[in-house]
Formats: C-alpha cells, sequence, structure tokens
C-alpha cells in the first residue's frame, strides 16, 4: 500500500496553481534520509512560483519548500554519519553532478545540472521529505528547528555580502528591497561593521520598520539618494539588489560610488531597458550572487545559534501546513517579512 500524505503543489505554470493534495510519501535511496519536516519557510520565490512570476523553469508538479528542518526519520543504507532522531536542516542542491567541473572545485552550488528542492525535485511543505545525506547540516542544541529552518535564506544573504564581496568596517551599505533577502543581506552587512540603509516604497512599511530591529536606517525610495551620498557626495561603497526586480539595477548604478560594488542578489525576469555604461564609467564590480555552499551553512549556523544573527526579528507568523494559503497571502501582501509553516512543532 503507498502511503501518502498532504503537500503544498505548484500543479501549473498558470498563476496561482497551487492547491494542498496528497501525495506519495517518498521512497529514499541508499545514500538518502527521509526527513520529517518540522517547519519550512515561505521564500519570496515560493510566491513567484505561486504567482507565475517566476524566471526559472520547474519540473510541474512540485511541491513547494527549500528552507526547512527536522528530524532524521530513516536513513538509506549508505548513510553512515546520522541517526534516526538527529536534528537537521539541509541545503538546496537536490541534485548534482558531482563529477562537473564547478562541483569538483567546491562550488556545486553553480553546477549547470543542479536542480533544487521546490522547483526541481519535490520539496518540504509536506510532512516527508527526501534528502540527500550531503545536503544535511546537523542543529546546534540552542537552535529551535523552527528558526534552524531559515538557515538557507541567511545563507543566501551571507553570500551576497560576505563570500562575493567585501566590506570593510564603516563602509556605507545600501539594501534594495526591504523583504527578507534585503533585511538578512543588511543584518550580515551590519555584522561587518557597515553603515546600512534599507530601502523599500511606501506599501513597504510594515517590513521596512524591522531595520531599526537590525540597527539599520529605513528609508523610503526618494530619501535613498540623500543618504548614499550624504558622507562625501561620491555615494555608497556598496549596493545589495535585493528588490526582485530589473528596474532597481538602475537606481544601484547612480547610488554606488566610484570604485564600489554591486551584488544582485534578487531575480528581474524582465529586460533591463536601459544603458549599462555607468559600470563602466565608475569602474564598479556588478556581482551575482546565487545559492552557497558547506563552509557558509556551517558558519550561519554558528551565528544563528549564538545569537549574533537572530531572525526572529523577520518572522511575522506561523501556521500550519493546511493554513499554506492564508501564509502566502499575508507574506505577499507585505504586511509581514517572512512566513513559516510549521509542519509538526517541536516540543520545547
Amino acid at each position: 500500500m503507498t502511503l501518502l500524505q498532504p503537500a503544498v503543489v505548484n500543479f501549473s505554470r498558470e498563476p496561482h496553481s497551487v492547491e494542498l493534495r496528497d501525495i506519495p510519501v517518498p521512497i529514499i535511496g541508499p545514500d538518502d534520509v527521509l526527513m520529517e519536516v518540522s517547519a519550512v519557510g515561505v521564500c519570496g520565490s515560493d510566491l513567484h512560483q505561486w504567482t507565475s512570476e517566476h524566471s526559472w523553469p520547474v519540473n510541474y508538479p512540485v511541491t513547494l519548500g527549500h528552507e526547512f528542518a527536522g528530524v532524521v526519520h530513516s536513513l538509506g543504507a549508505n548513510v553512515k554519519n546520522y541517526q534516526e532522531g538527529d536534528r537537521v536542516c539541509s541545503e538546496t542542491a537536490a541534485v548534482i553532478n558531482p563529477d562537473s567541473p564547478m562541483s569538483r572545485v567546491g562550488r556545486y552550488n553553480l553546477d549547470p545540472s543542479r536542480k533544487g528542492f521546490g522547483y526541481g525535485v519535490d520539496g518540504a511543505m509536506t510532512h516527508f521529505v527526501r534528502v540527500p545525506a550531503r545536503c544535511l547540516h546537523r542543529v546546534p542544541k540552542s537552535l529551535p528547528l523552527r528558526m534552524a529552518a531559515l538557515t538557507e535564506p541567511c545563507c543566501v544573504a551571507y553570500s551576497a555580502v560576505v563570500a562575493n564581496v567585501s566590506i570593510a568596517p564603516g563602509d556605507r551599505i545600501l539594501v534594495l528591497g526591504p523583504g527578507p533577502i534585503g533585511m538578512l543581506c543588511a543584518a550580515v552587512a551590519r555584522l561587518r561593521g557597515a553603515e546600512v540603509g534599507v530601502v523599500g516604497l511606501p506599501r513597504d512599511n510594515e517590513r521596512l520598520k524591522l531595520a531599526k530591529q537590525f540597527n539599520c536606517e529605513p528609508l523610503f525610495s526618494d530619501q535613498a539618494a540623500d543618504w548614499a551620498r550624504s558622507r562625501d557626495g561620491l555615494g555608497c561603497e556598496g549596493i545589495v539588489d535585493a528588490a526582485g526586480v530589473s528596474a532597481t539595477l538602475k537606481v544601484a548604478m547612480e547610488l554606488v560610488r566610484p570604485d564600489g560594488w554591486i551584488s544582485k542578489v534578487g531575480w528581474g525576469r524582465d529586460p533591463v531597458g536601459f544603458s549599462l555604461d555607468p559600470l563602466v564609467q565608475k569602474n564598479v564590480q556588478l556581482q551575482g550572487s546565487f545559492s552557497h555552499t558547506w563552509a557558509t551553512w556551517e558558519r550561519v549556523l554558528h551565528l544563528l545559534a549564538s545569537g549574533a544573527l537572530n531572525v526572529n526579528h523577520i518572522v511575522g507568523g506561523t501556521w500550519g501546513l493546511h493554513d499554506w494559503h492564508t501564509a502566502f497571502e499575508t507574506m505577499h501582501s507585505g504586511k509581514i517579512a517572512k512566513s513559516v509553516l510549521e509542519v509538526k512543532p517541536e516540543d520545547n
């Protein structure tokens, strides 16, 4: 008999083609574990697939969810480093070619054949998910699983402002976009000693209030230029484009100082429609930032467990799996920065 479980499934490219469906509990291979999901974060990319505003290929139908943590339920025959009951979270690179040139130099996140949870293979908005053991990280005892589920977006932010660019104490960094990734980029930049401003639109007012929780300056878009140029008129050392629309790259080029950098972490499916010559004129580094690697996960888990990086600030509410639609709607409205689905809340 095939065991079934409820799952939040994206079944078509048509807008709002997401529903709760019964799917089979996955069968694991020899190098996998079956994880019982405790909590899963709702990512902006989940919302983009829900509204069909995404720019990446999706393997329909697919269970959403790539930010998750839980407990090892059962082990494949080759898995030696974990035991049933271990508290774990998972990286997102569910399928890679271990022999590709990028994987062999440790950059498996950039392997062209990579497929991630929630778009390439079934994700974690369900009760049990199959996870390659190589993706797992142990969750420190002091870190609740509902917070460990948000390790992934923290790793995205860490890559965008630590692994891929250089920030010196006292640098001025402007973050465009007050979504979860933007806020976490701001928080990590503050940990590096930067002075940080976070820019949003009037409709982002509630999210912008969170900037102060991370000791950052909340700014509306009409205030950004004055803040960026207030020190010497030349702009900011670094701009993080986390807005998720193509047009913000033009703003970034205007407000970055000569010989500065732009870290583009937000996706934008539309053509830019403007000249990139300011990058040349200012001698500016334009850095794309995608995904993360094992070392980043280990560092971020330490930051979360120690309290140096507090993701509680961005969580606006938690819902059960069957209330996924409310969680999506509430986050999409801009009323909160982050929704979390607690599939099986951890005993405290």
